[in-house]
């Protein structure tokens, strides 16, 4: 252990063997002269101002990426990409003093695919001169507030994995840089801290927090991005920029701008080097005036500039020579060439002592009435199949490594997972998942994701064939939300097999669309299931819209292991049994309540209203009386020109009390030996079917929101709400980015003093996965499946929105209303779950931790139309032995011919739970049974450095912590077993080498 006093000197000198990484001096001797070593000289009397030419180029938002890239539709916006990194390579190549740095690896990807062997040299050596420099690296600059950690992390690897193995560690950024996000996650400094970034640059920020560090001169500082891993693995130094990621007024200088070029011919009339000069010299000051050192940054550039980047550098190389020229005449101030990482090594220089932050930049507003807190739940559909989309690439990945090479080329056809890697990539970009792009857009993404599907469904099937044996083709129905499934539907035997991703076997339930009345259903050994079979639901027959035609459900239980399938067999009988008809409950103050129940769980409804009333945990007889029921805030229009209007991006109801849906819900139910459950009609648009399953820990609540009616000319902003008596006293708890939780405050900040001006917008917070209020005695949480805006507006209630249908645009630039036409262009339809927990706060995790997890990646079903009988092995497991419940496979992914990724986490926070946030240990030798590792290495998160080598700034800082470097990076298999530990909320990456069995 190393103690540190109360001024701390951040060291993390952290990572060692991986096989196709170059040793540190090949490094060295390919690149002498590429990050900190590259930048200018700078002076130490002077105020030195750092010109930082870049580009901003959005993965789609008013066009797609293929149209931004091109530079087509220029009638919607004036972009191309392509032209603007011809351009800028030019320029470079002309001149050993320009610099310029580039963010999107999904553009630059593309660009570099179309480059003669010639360019591609030249390119290199300008990074290798540290004048090309690539910032952040992602494959997109991804959202903070819609994304999930595990989608983060995989389009971070993409981008960094290509830069390092075309460049080399030149192509390595220091620097993360998320100049557009809208507000910004403490989970996203962490994970950049993990990925050895040795600082971070944002451009947006709450104006008043930004007010407040401005003449505080906080603008920079160290950010703690974990409560949980110790300091200082998760801490990441922090600036924000003065003008967002603009030039300041005046001076910029591309073809997209109207700024007055620098015109320096002495005998015309409009000669203006000395007006220039002067303003620029006291914008110089002014922002020094807000920052600790003599060092300050200016971002020269914006969105798809520098198409023609003479314009830019002809007009920059005159401010630089005539600036630095009045130092002759007593100025201070040098100005030069540099980059976000040659700026942050100077202010790692300088010495000082920095502010430590520990909570987040959430909510955003721009202006008093102008909160950036819609977007939470903007295109809710969408972020449903981004959710999808991830959990069925991580099987892909899995499967793809299980199945060996048999899954790539198999008797289903040739399959690969990297289309869907690059769509799901392109979806975390903060005009994608946020639901912030035009509607063209949406529907490219969505097509992105479609076919990235396709491509797995080939490799998932393929896999499945190598791993059973079995040969024949398999089905994928996805469209059981709305129960449409032609194979079940029409055939009388067929076999259903469940892929489980996680390592530890579960039960699911699973709900197939039929046309018989009784089935037989067998297990894997052959034994009969309990089956059910249920009437489909009048709001479901009302979404399919002729799609499907099966009049009933079966519903099943399954066990499926640890990483592994089962394989169950259906078989309708000739037998007919009379399914239950659903009969209306009436309401009325003599009726007696409906309930629901099971081993875990009592659910009672007002039999006045037909709403949820009560919620009973039956395991400890704790009961809490809940009121759930829909509500919608009407959104403000913008009629008259001071009034900020609703939008893609902002909230902004029009009154502090939403209407509700309805008064009185029409209830129905449905009750047997798997299932129970009651279905409320709250009115045309909306509706919810409340459930308990046998043996399940949750109550369910499915909910069904569209089309959103617009016939009245209002805006819509729908939620689901729960009022209890719990004694909050203004806080509740959201999670960021599916990690940490966060502890929130109503009408509160933590670093300034908040004047709240939108009492419930201001209040709104992203829920990725999560959010509960308690008391001492008492917690309830609510899972969500999709990312969604979410907040408690009074003490004991808890909220979240669900769908938007706006009518005007909220003037943030995407240029059109949120109201999506849905499917039959009649409005967007959303079917969503939320699963509710009712315990004591200190049980509260051991259920939420695991179910979000399940939650979140679900079991894959492959339907065959055929008995299982013909399919060879039902039942595989990859594994000897499951994985503790407070750890969970984060990734096991192909990663060469002869290597594959694995990464390892613990999935509770420190202090959470007596049991579970505890240090955990695995053997990995000994966990998987389908392969043995040979050898392997250990990682930074991002996989793009060797952990043992992955060494970053030290900082001065305000408080004080001791930390532990005592770790093994390197495991032989012959000599030292690896048993691995990992500390409450670590994630540990590995290269692997593999041998199957």
């Amino acid at each position: 252990m190393v103690e540190v006093g109360s001024i701390v000197v951040v060291l993390l000198s952290l990572f060692s063997g991986v096989q196709g990484f170059p040793t540190r001096r090949s490094w060295a001797t390919q690149s002498p002269s590429c990050g900190y070593e590259s930048c200018p000289a700078t002076k130490a009397d002077a105020l030195n101002v750092h010109l930082v030419p870049h580009t901003h180029d959005d993965v789609g938002w008013l066009k797609t990426v293929d149209q931004y890239f091109y530079g087509d539709r220029n009638d919607i916006q004036h972009a191309g990409v392509q032209y603007i990194l011809d351009s800028v390579v030019q320029q470079l190549l002309s001149d050993p003093r320009k610099r310029f740095i580039y963010v999107e690896i999904a553009f630059f990807y593309r660009w570099w695919r179309q480059q003669t062997e010639s360019m591609r040299e030249d390119v290199k050596k300008l990074v290798n001169q540290g004048r090309l420099e690539f910032i952040n690296g992602g494959w997109c600059m991804n959202d903070e507030a819609s994304t999930h950690y595990n989608a983060i992390i995989d389009q971070m690897t993409l981008g960094l994995r290509f830069l390092k193995d075309t460049f080399g560690d030149c192509g390595r950024p220091r620097v993360a840089w998320h100049i557009d996000p809208f507000g910004h996650s403490r989970e996203q400094a962490s994970l950049f801290a993990q990925m050895g970034f040795d600082g971070f640059f944002f451009g947006r920020l709450d104006y008043q927090d930004k007010m407040a560090r401005m003449k505080q001169k906080e603008m920079e500082l160290m950010w703690r991005g974990s409560a949980s891993l110790a300091p200082p693995f998760a801490d990441l130094f922090t600036g924000v920029l003065p003008n967002g990621y603009n030039p300041p007024p005046g001076f910029c200088w591309d073809q997209s701008c109207a700024d007055t070029p620098i015109q320096d011919d002495v005998n015309l009339e409009d000669y203006n080097v000395d007006s220039i000069v002067s303003n620029f010299i006291n914008i110089a000051h002014d922002q020094a005036n807000m920052y600790k050192t003599n060092h300050i940054i200016m971002t020269m550039g914006s969105d798809f500039q520098y198409e023609n980047a003479n314009l830019w550098y002809k007009n920059m190389d005159k401010l630089i020579r005539y600036v630095n020229e009045q130092q002759k005449h007593g100025s201070n101030v040098s100005v030069f060439y540099s980059s976000p990482s040659c700026y942050l090594n100077e202010l790692h220089q300088s010495n000082l002592t920095w502010s430590v932050k520990d909570d987040d930049f959430f909510p955003y507003a721009d202006g008093p009435h102008d909160f950036w807190t819609g977007y939470f739940t903007s295109r809710p559909a969408f972020k449903r199949y981004e959710r999808m989309s991830n959990n069925f690439l991580q099987i892909c990945n899995q499967l793809e490594v299980l199945g060996g090479k048999s899954s790539r080329e198999g008797p289903n056809g040739r399959g690969e997972s990297d289309t869907l890697k690059e769509a799901m990539a392109v979806a975390q970009h903060h005009d994608a998942v946020s639901g912030t792009e035009k509607q063209h857009v949406a529907n490219d993404y969505a097509k992105r994701l479609s076919r990235g599907w396709d491509q797995c469904q080939i490799l998932v099937s393929n896999a499945v064939s190598a791993l059973s044996g079995n040969k024949s083709p398999s089905i994928y129905c996805q469209h059981l939300n709305i129960s449409v499934c032609p194979t079940s539907e029409e055939l009388g035997t067929f076999s259903v097999t469940l892929y489980n991703p996680l390592v530890r076997r579960i039960t699911w339930t699973v709900r197939l669309p039929v046309n018989g009345t009784q089935y037989s259903v067998t297990d894997p050994a052959g034994k009969v299931v309990d089956n059910e079979v249920v009437p489909v639901s009048n709001f479901t027959r009302d979404l399919r819209r002729d799609r499907g035609y099966a009049v009933n459900e079966l519903l099943f239980q399954v066990s499926i292991p640890a990483l592994g399938f089962s394989t169950y067999s259906v078989s309708r009988t000739s037998k007919i049994n009379n399914v239950p008809v659903r009969k209306p409950e009436k309401h009325n103050g003599h009726a007696a309540p409906l309930s629901i129940k099971n081993e875990f769980y009592k659910v009672t409804f007002d039999p006045l209203t037909g709403f949820l009333s009560e919620i009973q945990n039956l395991e400890n007889m704790m009961t809490l009386p809940v009121t759930q029921s829909f509500y919608w805030y009407r959104a403000s229009e913008g009629n008259e020109e001071s009034i900020q209007p609703s939008g893609a991006y902002i909230f902004r109801p029009n009154s502090s009390q939403p209407m509700p849906v309805t008064k009185v819900a029409q209830t129905y139910t449905t009750q047997n030996s798997l299932v129970q459950e009651v279905y409320q009609n709250f009115s045309s648009w909306c509706s919810q079917v409340v459930r308990l399953y046998r043996g399940q820990p949750f109550v369910e609540l499915e909910w069904t929101v569209g089309p959103v009616p617009d016939g009245d000319n209002v805006g819509k902003e729908i939620i689901s709400r729960f009022d209890t008596k719990l004694e909050t006293n203004g806080f509740f708890y959201t999670d960021a980015n599916g990690r940490e939780v966060l502890e929130r405050r109503r009408d509160y900040r933590k670093t300034w003093p908040l004047k709240q001006t939108e009492p419930i917008a201001g209040n709104y917070y992203p829920v990725n996965s999560r959010i509960y209020i308690k008391d001492k005695k008492t917690q309830l949480t609510v899972l969500t499946d999709r990312s969604q805006g979410g907040s408690s507006i009074a003490d004991g209630s808890l909220e979240l929105m669900l769908h938007r249908r706006l009518l005007v645009d909220d003037n943030r630039g995407v240029g059109e209303p949120l109201s999506e036409p849905g499917e039959f262009n009649d409005g967007l339809v959303v079917r969503g779950r939320q699963l509710i927990f009712l315990s004591s706060p200190e049980d509260a995790s051991a259920l939420h931790r695991p179910w979000a997890q399940q939650e979140y990646l679900q079991p894959q079903i492959l339907l065959y139309p055929l008995p299982s009988s013909k399919l060879g092995k039902l039942e595989f497991s990859a594994v000897q032995s499951e994985l503790p419940l407070n750890v969970h496979l984060l990734t096991l992914a192909q990663w060469d011919a002869n290597t594959v990724l694995l990464r390892l986490e613990h999935q509770f926070e420190k202090m959470e739970s007596a049991n579970y946030s505890q240090p955990a240990t695995v053997d990995l030798q000994h966990l998987f049974s389908w392969f043995q590792i040979e050898s392997l290495d250990e990682l930074s998160l991002s996989a793009n450095q060797r952990l043992s080598e992955m060494k970053r700034l030290a900082w001065r800082i305000e408080d004080a912590y001791s930390y532990n470097l005592k770790k093994k990076w390197t495991y032989d298999m012959g000599e030292d077993p690896p048993v691995i530990t990992l500390q409450p909320m670590e994630i540990r990456t590995f290269l692997i080498r593999i041998q199957f069995k």
